[in-house]
């Protein structure tokens, strides 16, 4: 599982160069609303990439492999869809990028309850052996 753990660095760095971004080069930009739902955008983005290597790590420990790779789908898809629109609605303030963002925050909960699902899983398999 090489691909999270890839995807989750990198979007670390990028959670770090954003947030670095934020309060540095956006300061006197935008307003303190817009910063607020920018560092939202950072705080969910670097949460997600650390979940995305605890994914990875998990693989070892015998949970499904298919339901973990779904949820690095879902995490992925969360922080483009989530992260993604918070970043364009603050940098384009084109509204409507705004509808978007209820998208990601339930591809974050699928990715969350597909992993809960792969422990579940995992313990009740281990429990029949």
């Amino acid at each position: 599982m090489r691909l999270p753990i890839a995807a989750g660095a990198f979007f670390a760095l990028l959670a770090v160069m954003s947030g670095a971004f934020g309060a540095h080069g956006l300061r006197n930009v935008v307003s303190e609303r817009s910063l607020e739902v920018f560092q939202t955008a950072v705080t969910y983005q670097m949460y997600h990439a650390i979940a995305l290597v605890l994914v990875a790590l998990l693989s070892g420990f015998g949970l499904s492999r298919r339901l973990l790779g779904v949820a690095v789908g879902f995490f992925l898809a969360g922080i483009l869809l989530f992260s993604g629109s918070l970043y364009a609605l603050v940098l384009t303030d084109i509204r409507w990028i705004g509808m978007i963002t209820p998208i990601g925050g339930v591809c974050f909960i699928a990715g969350w309850a597909l992993l809960l699902a792969a422990g579940v899983r995992r313990q009740a398999n281990k429990g029949r052996g």
